[in-house]
């Protein structure tokens, strides 16, 4: 991890200032005596900074991979739901759907609606295996190119469908 070093800055006082307005005024102000300046330091150096800065942005590319994009099932009104229910994500990011409102949800990828040689199944939830609390998450992360389309099996019918593009 990057060390600090150090590095002054003096904060000047404010002194002769003069005040404006009747000659009291004035005279109170010439009687005030100044304070002393006041000194901190800032422990840091230019190319400290520049390393903490990059391994601050490294760290955030990283756990954007972790977590690329995080998915509701069930809106916050209650309606069924994906929220978004389209969105885009690059090859290889991983796509979080957590259970939000109007459960027990699921997530399966349309067999029809996917590219090529990937098998929909694999990236699907099973049937009978549904988020049925609030919070629960399922995560998927998507490798090949193209639109595929997904659906929630218990609330297809209401329309609770969705679609991602990975580029």
């Amino acid at each position: 991890m990057a060390s600090l070093t150090s590095a002054a800055v003096i904060i000047p006082s404010f002194t002769g200032l003069k005040a404006s307005g009747s000659a009291r005024a004035t005279s109170t102000a010439s009687s005030v005596k100044s304070p002393t300046p006041m000194a901190f330091s800032v422990k840091a150096s230019l190319k400290d900074v520049g390393v903490a800065a990059a391994a601050v942005a490294v760290s955030g590319m990283l756990a954007s991979n972790v977590l690329a994009l995080e998915v509701l099932l069930g809106s916050d009104d209650g309606s069924l739901a994906f929220v978004p229910g389209s969105f885009s994500v690059a090859a290889g990011e991983t796509i979080t759907f957590k259970n939000n409102a109007g459960f027990p949800h699921n997530v399966v990828f349309d067999e029809d609606e996917v590219p090529a040689g990937v098998d929909a199944a694999a990236i699907s939830m099973k049937d009978e295996d549904l988020l049925n609390a609030p919070g629960e998450t399922y995560s998927v992360t998507l490798k090949e190119k193209g639109t595929y389309s997904f659906y929630c099996a218990p609330h297809q019918g209401a329309g609770m469908v969705g679609k991602v593009t990975v580029n």
